[in-house]
């Protein structure tokens, strides 16, 4: 479908909705191309083609609400959608707080060029010879014996709002992934290891045999883990982990959790929930950013925003709803998917660094835990109490000692924040990024 048959659809969509008696309306398509190849032991193990077209209208009727979704988008089945969210938007409980964004909170003018889309193109033969290579690598590195597949994809998306108080707007971007995973033994003991990277830009990837040798070292660096006796002491998570002990705050911060007093920062705006040293940032505007965005799902104007600054809160997560009902104004967080109301998001979310490598946050600890994965976290939200299976690497004056494996590590996370120390390997791998993070004295649960 053109550009211009796709926006017709959707103004098409709206109107008839309208027609049949919603007093507002919004329609979206997202439309996705994608190719993934995987392969194992040098061999093409499976080739997915996919080419899907979505489409979802969501309809108010007074401060009623309800939204569809379908696949199908032919005429008949449109007129099917129209009639069905129109009759069940009547029957839905009143929600004081439904409605599209105000009008002023809207993105008016041109949309920045973020540069997310990449039209190069990889057939299945070129992602086919890409995965080999990457796993052929990882194969190179002594002490692994065994693959478990290399694969490769590439995709792009696009994704179109038009709403009946005037927005529309669309963007598209591309992917291009490549990633293998690996076994390695030593002395009858074996562990799984593995490396992949997703980028906007082809040009972006890391080459495949860089991705494959250090699958093949992660894999082999964790063989023959120990467990530890329980204790309290420092510990690193690794930069690649760090962020899952920061995503509890995006939780805690959101608008409609802070709306249902279901927070254990809902008292905190304003406060100190990170050492003064440190500010989290949004940032919806980075060049081929895998969460950038020229506006958000609701069609609201969108800005980088310092969430915490120099260690204070300065800024719920709202979306219109959320907004409305703490009498505050959408911070351009508005998420959402083809069917239901939005939920909230952030963007490119990133911690700011430290100024001490990894080595040099190990020998500030001396001896302590390095978290390289996670497992099973639980949270209260109404505490901050937190726990996850972790395993990773013990280290002693400074150096790494041996891997470690079946041990958990368990803290409240605003007493947690208060004393973390952020190193300076901070990576933009992702939509969410940290540097590796210090934490001087931990509940450790081992055997």
């Amino acid at each position: 479908m053109t550009v211009k048959a796709s926006a017709a659809l959707l103004h098409d969509l709206v109107a008839a909705a309208l027609k049949a008696g919603a007093d507002a309306a919004e329609a979206v398509t997202a439309e996705r191309a994608a190719l993934s190849v995987g392969v194992r032991n040098g061999a093409l193990e499976d080739v997915e083609r996919e080419e899907s077209r979505d489409l979802g209208l969501r309809v108010f009727v007074g401060k009623r609400q309800a939204s569809v979704s379908a696949s199908d988008l032919s005429e008949a089945t449109r007129t099917r959608l129209i009639e069905r969210v129109v009759a069940m938007a009547r029957l839905a409980p009143e929600d004081p707080y439904a409605g599209f964004a105000p009008e002023d909170r809207l993105h008016r003018g041109a949309f920045r060029d973020l540069d997310l889309m990449d039209a190069s193109e990889r057939s299945a033969a070129e992602l086919e010879a890409v995965s080999i290579e990457a796993e052929a690598a990882a194969l190179t590195i002594p002490g692994v014996v065994r693959s478990e597949g290399g694969h490769a994809s590439t995709s792009s998306t696009e994704w179109r709002l038009v709403t009946s108080h005037g927005f529309e707007g669309c963007y598209s971007g591309s992917a291009f992934s490549l990633g293998v995973g690996v076994i390695a033994e030593k002395d009858g003991a074996m562990e799984r290891g593995g490396e992949s990277r997703t980028t906007r830009h082809l040009s972006d990837l890391p080459d495949a045999g860089i991705i494959g040798e250090e699958a093949g070292r992660r894999a082999v660096a964790r063989v023959g883990p120990r467990k530890i006796a329980s204790t309290t002491a420092p510990v690193i998570f690794e930069n690649r982990v760090a962020t899952q002990i920061l995503s509890p705050l995006l939780g805690a911060i959101s608008g409609p959790s802070i709306a249902r007093g279901t927070s254990f920062l809902k008292d905190d705006m304003g406060k100190a929930v990170l050492p003064t040293h440190l500010s989290l940032i949004d940032d919806p505007f980075r060049m081929r950013g895998l969460g950038s965005a020229p506006f958000d799902d609701e069609g609201v104007e969108v800005v980088a925003r310092r969430l915490v600054d120099a260690g204070v809160l300065t800024t719920w997560l709202h979306n219109s709803a959320s907004a409305r009902q703490m009498k505050q104004a959408s911070t351009g967080h508005a998420s959402r998917g083809l069917a239901g109301p939005p939920g909230v998001s952030t963007h490119n979310l990133h911690l700011t660094p430290g100024d001490r490598d990894a080595a040099g946050l190990r020998a500030d600890a001396g001896t302590g835990l390095i978290v390289t994965s996670m497992f099973g976290p639980s949270l209260n939200a109404n505490t901050g109490d937190w726990s996850a299976g972790v395993s990773g690497f013990w280290f002693e004056d400074g150096e790494l000692a041996y891997p470690v494996s079946e041990v958990t590590v368990a803290g409240n996370l605003k007493a947690l924040w208060a004393r973390m120390v952020a190193g300076s390997d901070l990576e933009f791998r992702g939509s969410f990024n940290s540097p590796s993070l210090l934490f001087d004295a931990v509940a450790i649960a081992g055997k």
